[in-house]
């Protein structure tokens, strides 16, 4: 689910609603949201000056939803004619992590930092559940998955898990390039060679 903003008057002013009751709506869906048993995930977007400081007010609506994920990126600036927003909003990667190791604090160690895309300015927060032992499962069992979808036994998000590589579990990725694939290639735009340097996307 995409969580724009973590209050009224934001999402007022932000998305301009067409229902007088888009906050019902809003928290609505929310609540349907924690009932569905699959995955599920919040998607937040970062923009410094705008939503950067409301850590508490988005922790509320994630200990309401209880997704399984929490995906935290920083605002991609790709130009444009709104002068209200610049490259000053963008935040750094690190900027995005203190984000989300406040989120952290604020839920109380339910959910912990699992996995970082660096070069995308993007974190995944994850419930306590899927660090099992030492090794997290954030990935999908794609062929077990389908397996369940077409049986007939109910199932939920804990029985399609799949280990989630190293390279892309926060803090144990590339340094300064974290969730990166060793198997890929990085290409560097303006050089005239490719690098092996852990990855690129």
């Amino acid at each position: 689910k995409l969580v724009d903003v973590p209050d009224k008057e934001t999402l007022k002013a932000v998305d301009r609603p067409l229902f007088p009751d888009f906050w019902e709506r809003f928290l609505s869906s929310i609540d349907i949201l924690r009932a569905k048993g699959q995955r599920t995930v919040f998607r937040l977007t970062l923009v410094k000056e705008h939503n950067t400081e409301q850590v508490e007010k988005y922790s509320e609506l994630v200990k309401r939803g209880l997704p399984d994920f929490i995906e935290i990126k920083g605002v991609t600036y790709t130009g444009g004619k709104r002068n209200e927003l610049g490259m000053k909003n963008v935040p750094w990667h690190h900027e995005v992590v203190e984000f989300g190791q406040a989120m952290v604090e604020k839920l109380g160690g339910e959910y912990l930092l699992a996995s970082e895309h660096a070069h995308s300015c993007c974190i995944l927060l994850a419930h306590k559940k899927f660090l099992i032992g030492e090794q997290w499962y954030t990935h999908i069992d794609f062929d077990k998955f389908i397996e369940l979808q077409n049986g007939d036994k109910p199932f939920d998000s804990m029985d399609y898990l799949a280990p989630t590589p190293e390279w892309a579990v926060f803090g144990k990725g590339i340094q300064g390039d974290g969730g990166f694939d060793p198997a890929e290639i990085h290409v560097r735009r303006g050089d005239n060679y490719r690098i092996p340097q852990g990855g690129g996307c």
